[in-house]
């Protein structure tokens, strides 16, 4: 008994935690527009792009949004203090560029530019979106379609293009990514949060709930600004992006990608429901064992062959990771434990993270 009893152990974690990695990868997928032409009148659709030295980002995103099947009816680039000459691009491809230097006291600099950029349109809908997405032809299209039938605000997780290696490395944190927005236990989570890269919502709802005015001091403002959505009765959703919306995270490294991460990546999971937590926590430990301990027990080392046969089933789905970062699973594991350990540290000891040259004090901005 005493022999077979560790290997039964250790089979029952990894089978555990690929049991809960299946339950939480719910592939809410954004949907492909009705082929059939819209018989009420076309909303007005305005886009805002809050943008901080996002010169190389912004001309991919502007062109995607030149050639929609449902081309928006106004553009807004909130230039956030930036110092490559971002205004300038946006304005040269047809953008309205509205400009700032540092956000007004009690604002966090995003939200004082999503805030502002809205402000400056006057849509129906309206569209935030990260300079680094990029959209497929039918996807703004695609995206007003999916908050109709909401009835209410949406985001998406985007297809995460990495092109190299390094970028690869942040597998783990865009499937954990998957988990907490697609997980079914969020369903009913009063907490229940938006993904910021893209967030479409009518003008009528965002006005409801103060839009970002409403989370000014937010470091998390797109878990904040969905949980004042469900407050006020209006409901929210969540889809992945593949194959309509994209994006390239953190091309600069692993320093650019660490110090995106680690600002909100423990603050965000107050967020989740229990049930998500513990079932991330279960797969996440039947990851690390078979990861690192592979070589110690039959159980582990079929743990790691059957884990990265699973993560390269998500991963189809969720970005550009190929073979090696999946089967290679032990590395994209240890930077998110890295990862995750600094934003603990910055958080709770520091108490401040930093992104894109700003300090920022995150004692009285956990919601």
């Amino acid at each position: 008994m005493g022999d077979w009893m560790p290997e039964a152990v250790l089979g029952v974690i990894v089978a555990a935690g690929l049991w809960s990695g299946r339950r939480l990868f719910d592939k809410k997928f954004l949907q492909a527009p009705p082929a059939a032409p819209r018989e009420d009148a076309r909303p007005k659709v305005s886009v805002v792009i809050p943008a901080r030295n996002e010169a190389d980002n912004l001309p991919g995103l502007l062109e995607s949004l030149r050639v929609q099947t449902l081309p928006p009816d106004e553009i807004v680039v909130v230039d956030d203090g930036s110092e490559d000459g971002t205004g300038e691009i946006a304005a040269s491809r047809g953008a309205r560029v509205i400009r700032h230097d540092e956000p007004p006291p009690g604002w966090m600099g995003k939200n004082w530019a999503l805030w502002d950029g809205f402000g400056h349109t006057t849509g129906d809908i309206v569209v935030f979106l990260d300079a680094d997405v990029r959209l497929a032809p039918n996807a703004l299209e695609a995206l007003v379609a999916a908050r109709e039938k909401a009835g209410g605000a949406i985001s998406v997780v985007p297809f995460h293009t990495a092109p190299r290696f390094v970028e690869k490395l942040s597998l783990i944190f865009n499937i954990l990514g998957i988990f907490a927005f697609m997980s079914p236990f969020e369903a009913d989570n009063p907490r229940r949060g938006l993904y910021g890269s893209c967030i479409v919502t009518s003008r009528e709802d965002y006005m409801r709930v103060n839009g970002h005015a409403g989370v000014r001091s937010a470091l998390v403002d797109d878990l904040a600004l969905g949980a004042r959505l469900l407050a006020a009765g209006i409901p929210v959703a969540n889809h992945m992006g593949w194959p309509h919306v994209s994006f390239r995270m953190y091309p600069g490294g692993l320093r650019h990608a660490a110090e995106g991460f680690s600002k909100s990546a423990a603050l965000s999971m107050a967020s989740l429901d229990r049930k998500t937590v513990l079932l991330c926590a279960l797969w996440m430990i039947g990851l690390l064992a078979s990861g690192l301990f592979f070589w110690l027990s039959w159980a582990l080392a079929a743990g790691f062959v059957l884990y990265a046969a699973q993560l390269l089933r998500m991963a189809r789905y969720t970005g550009t990771f190929g073979l090696l970062a999946p089967v290679l699973h032990t590395l994209p594991s240890l930077f998110f434990v890295g990862v995750m350990l600094y934003s603990v540290y910055q958080t709770s000891v520091l108490g401040r993270v930093t992104w894109k040259g700003r300090r920022i004090d995150v004692r009285n901005r956990r919601r």
